[in-house]
């Protein structure tokens, strides 16, 4: 665009400027052939100037009148003494004007200048030239810039494309490699390959996999010391209590021992809880298929006894015939630590209950609630909440279920129920599957 409005402008220029070069030139030439006898002559330079500026040139007298005409010989005789240009001329006035031409109806470029003799004015020389005709060539050379324009736009883009899919594609594979690595796939390595920050990113993401497997690793390994080095002294402590006892003493020693043996349980239950929670963000099942109901039946089942001991009414509030995509003990374990977690909180005579819904499955409790801003606070580890501050357990259950859900790209959370209590949300990702599938599975 700066060139096509930089062309014209000079185009303009240029025909003005050579106008008025050629007028004086013919000015120049025609002083000595102004005469009768050499009207011939004088006729011949016209005709030689108006093929150069590709316009019409008449030469006139003193008075006005035509003694030469490029484009209409037969004109010469003729008065131009009142065009305006033509009257500036033989006053000695040199003018160049765009007017608008009721002969041809269309607008000219008139350039006149006069011709002296002895710094007399005997004449005049006149060139018009069409603006119109300047114009259109001018638009064609401006769509042909235009045109060029857009074929150079055209190939700088596809080849602006076609480098930067090139530039790109290393970082796409690089994505996908990230993505199976997230997705738990760890033995997944990029390729290097691209250009040298690229290659170098590559080799980055790759000893970072290597450094996450061997941390993994030696956190599997520390958890497989830990669950061998833990359980058997306490189970050694717990034997040596119940010998204690069984040795004969008296009744409060019997009480004190009874006391140390449940802190050795829950000690116990605590670690346990610590091992699991350590290898919860793990995959250690493969996915499947999970009915919702079905694990929900389950549970009850495994709960059932512990909530007549308390007493607690613990049932099933909704099925829905929703279908998960999970390892079920993971399940299994994420919604036995919501139902006992329900169960502790719950007082006796108080009722639990369990609705399996799409994607999700809710336990609802009617115990004290959350504490304004607890609803996250209490999946943080050991942290029991207000409510749990009096209550037995390890402050650990919340977590553990959080962790499988989110192993699975589901979660867990908490929030008050509107007539007092808690409602216990785990979600997991639904399972695709067909009706008729869906169908099999519930029957």
């Amino acid at each position: 665009m700066p060139l096509a409005l930089n062309l014209e402008a000079r185009v303009n220029s240029e025909v003005r400027s050579q106008a008025e070069s050629q007028a004086d030139v013919v000015a120049a030439t025609a002083t000595d052939l102004l005469e009768p006898s050499s009207r011939r002559a004088l006729q011949s330079v016209v005709d030689t100037a108006a093929k150069s500026v590709r316009g019409r040139v008449l030469i006139v007298d003193a008075s006005g009148r035509v003694l030469a005409d490029s484009a209409i010989p037969s004109h010469v005789g003729e008065d131009y003494a009142s065009r305006p240009e033509i009257v500036s001329a033989l006053k000695g006035v040199k003018v160049q004007t765009q007017r608008s031409s009721k002969t041809l109806g269309e607008q000219i470029l008139a350039t006149a200048v006069p011709i002296l003799r002895d710094r007399r004015t005997v004449g005049a020389v006149r060139i018009t030239q069409s603006v119109t005709a300047v114009n259109a060539a001018i638009r064609r050379v401006e769509i042909g810039l235009g045109i060029v324009a857009l074929v150079v736009l055209a190939i700088g883009l596809t080849f602006g494309a076609f480098i930067a899919r090139e530039i790109s594609r290393p970082l796409l594979r690089l994505e996908r490699v990230a993505r199976r690595v997230a997705a738990g796939e760890l033995q997944a390595r990029a390729e290097v390959e691209g250009s040298t920050e690229q290659r170098s990113l590559s080799s980055s993401f790759n000893e970072m996999a290597d450094r996450i497997v061997r941390l993994l690793g030696a956190q599997k390994a520390f958890v497989a010391d830990a669950s061998h080095q833990l359980r058997t002294p306490l189970t050694g402590l717990r034997l040596r209590l119940e010998e204690a006892k069984a040795a004969g003493v008296s009744e409060a020693a019997a009480r004190e021992i009874d006391a140390g043996t449940a802190e050795v349980d829950r000690l116990a239950e605590i670690v346990e809880e610590l091992l699991l929670l350590g290898r919860a963000g793990e995959r250690e099942q493969p996915g499947e298929t999970v009915m919702l109901d079905d694990v929900v039946s389950d549970a009850i089942d495994r709960w059932r006894g512990s909530a007549e001991e308390r007493p607690i009414l613990l049932g099933i509030a909704e099925r829905s015939g929703g279908a998960a995509w999970c390892a079920k003990a993971d399940a299994d374990r994420a919604l036995d630590a919501l139902i006992e977690n329900a169960l502790l909180y719950s007082p006796a005579g108080g009722e639990v209950s369990v609705a399996s819904l799409p994607g999700r499955i809710e336990v609802r409790d009617s115990g004290p609630g959350l504490a304004p801003g607890e609803d996250e606070a209490v999946f943080e580890r050991f942290h029991r909440g207000s409510a749990g501050r009096a209550a037995r357990g390890s402050g650990l259950g919340l977590a553990i279920a959080r962790e499988l859900a989110r192993a699975w790209g589901g979660d867990v959370t908490l929030r008050n129920r509107p007539g007092g209590g808690t409602v216990a949300t785990l979600t997991l990702p639904e399972a695709q599957m067909s009706p008729r599938r869906r169908t099999s599975l519930q029957t």
